[in-house]
């Protein structure tokens, strides 16, 4: 079941700015999908048509199997929300916060109750629910956020840019809590531009860029795409007989690599599985008696597929704008020839 299903999404603000451009977006049901694009490409506006508060320009967009639109309230009781940076009364508790939210979307006092107790454990607040929140940190307003979007235990989950303006040691633990959230009856969409998060926590992930999915599918798939058989070295010793030898590692043609004074990043072009040549490079590095320092299968590997997808969108763009430009070219000159206009040569 697509929890979430947008076709041809479109939206252009005052006829000038074009934030989303033909989207089509799928979420299926118990996925914790990412949706990853750098600032500007459309992420925050998609939100706020899932959630009915902007209308759409053009296209069809569905939630929790229908149309959502500004009228669709009983939809949007079903879905939590965690806004960037939120921010809440700073007189206010969480408690007393969290009451407050509970009467908006329709808790009996007593459900509401329990359901802010069980959630100000769950994101680790309990020693500050009577503090008041003008003296929370960045991550605890996340977190009494998440325990907001929480209260009304939805179906659909949607946080953007959960991790942002977090420390380190906020993000894990943000990163934890999300994971803590997932399940068969919950779907989650996370958006964001740190790649990592998205790699330690989402089991989807779709890339928008210029308000258009340049990239949609598991993260399984997207870790596969972003390999394609690589393999990093940082090796001392011998490195030149090492260097002198990668050309044995597969075919003629099939291997190649970059070095950076110690570090020797292969690439294989063959049809053997990675742990395959793993195994060859370890064997090359004990045959020419180097020293290993550092091996690595996937460093960055998500983040250079990111930026490949958008270097191949990039690219793409430029194909569509330079096709259509000739397109018009010829259309003009044979506009001209058949006006009967001097000066081109009949065809």
């Amino acid at each position: 079941m697509h929890v979430v299903q947008t076709t041809d999404l479109t939206k252009i603000y005052h006829n000038r700015y074009i934030a989303l451009n033909a989207l089509d977006l799928r979420v299926e049901k118990g996925t914790v999908f990412g949706l990853v694009g750098p600032n500007g490409a459309g992420k925050s506006t998609t939100f706020r048509i899932l959630l009915g508060l902007q209308k759409p320009t053009a296209g069809q967009v569905q939630v929790l199997g229908e149309p959502m639109t500004a009228e669709r309230a009983d939809i949007r009781r079903r879905i939590g929300y965690l806004p960037t940076n939120p921010s809440f009364p700073k007189y206010m508790t969480p408690i007393g916060f969290l009451e407050f939210v509970g009467s908006v979307i329709g808790l009996s006092q007593d459900r509401a109750k329990v359901q802010l107790a069980r959630l100000l454990q769950a994101v680790d607040l309990t020693n500050a629910a009577a503090q008041k929140i003008e003296g929370f940190s960045t991550g605890m307003m996340t977190r009494l956020g998440i325990a907001a979007a929480l209260m009304n235990d939805p179906e659909l989950l949607i946080l953007d840019e959960p991790t942002s303006g977090l420390d380190p040691a906020g993000r894990k633990q943000t990163i934890e809590l999300i994971r803590e959230l997932t399940g068969r009856d919950r779907t989650i969409i996370i958006a964001t531009h740190i790649l990592s998060d998205v790699e330690r926590v989402c089991s989807d992930v779709g890339i928008i860029s210029q308000g258009r999915m340049i990239y949609s599918g598991p993260m399984a798939d997207m870790r596969r795409l972003a390999r394609q058989g690589t393999i990093s070295v940082e090796i001392e010793g011998n490195t030149t007989a090492f260097e002198q030898q990668i050309h044995t590692l597969d075919e003629i043609g099939s291997v190649r690599y970059e070095r950076v004074g110690a570090e020797f990043r292969l690439t294989f072009l063959g049809t053997h599985a990675l742990t395959e040549y793993l195994m060859r490079v370890l064997q090359l590095i004990d045959r020419t008696g180097v020293e290993l320092l550092h091996i690595n299968t996937g460093a960055d590997e998500i983040e250079e597929a990111f930026l490949r997808r958008l270097e191949e969108d990039r690219t793409r763009g430029f194909l569509r704008a330079a096709a259509w430009a000739a397109t018009q070219e010829v259309g003009g000159v044979k506009e001209e020839i058949d006006a009967g206009i001097p000066g081109h040569p009949s065809i």
